[in-house]
């Protein structure tokens, strides 16, 4: 399989360690649209809780964490030829929405998800993405729209003397 691996990735965005749920770029043209693959293993941090009697490939993959790896493709697109590792400076990503999110089936151990991610509109540092993702061949979620920015790290600090979280 060719492509860009996990190196290209983590130099294009920030995520690291169980978060980072994108394995492989297999396509990529820039400004148009994006493959990416993710392996989902038995080994999952989310079958961690699973009785020593149960069978990860009996539990389906978590929806949740299937949508984030296909935004974190999303993401990859359309930060492709900015790329910034780093949350501390630059220019970060900040989803901003995401919109007709259709859940056609499950993903097990073993499968893996392919996300086809497509630029729908791009103005200024925002873009709308729309996609699939299929298992198997099996198309397991659609996305209408998903909305993406890039904000400089600077104007997100918090205000002199609030914390950005509550203490």
């Amino acid at each position: 399989m060719s492509g860009y691996g996990i190196d290209r990735i983590k130099s294009t965005i920030p995520h690291r360690g169980e978060i980072l749920l994108v394995d492989r770029v297999t396509e990529v043209v820039p400004g148009e649209r994006l493959t990416a693959v993710k392996a989902v293993s038995g080994n999952e941090p989310c079958y961690a809780r699973l009785g020593a009697d149960a069978a990860a490939a009996d539990y389906a993959y978590p929806v949740s964490l299937a949508i984030e790896s296909w935004a974190q493709s999303a993401v990859l697109l359309s930060v492709w030829e900015t790329p910034n590792p780093d949350v501390l400076v630059g220019k970060v990503e900040l989803a901003g929405s995401i919109n007709e999110v259709t859940v056609g089936g499950r993903a097990y151990p073993g499968d893996v998800l392919e996300h086809r991610v497509r630029l729908v509109k791009a103005v200024d540092e925002t873009a709308v993405l729309a996609g699939e993702t299929y298992a198997g061949g099996r198309e397991v979620l659609r996305f209408g729209a998903f909305v993406v920015t890039l904000r400089d790290v600077a104007e997100l600090a918090p205000a002199p003397g609030r914390a950005l979280v509550p203490a």
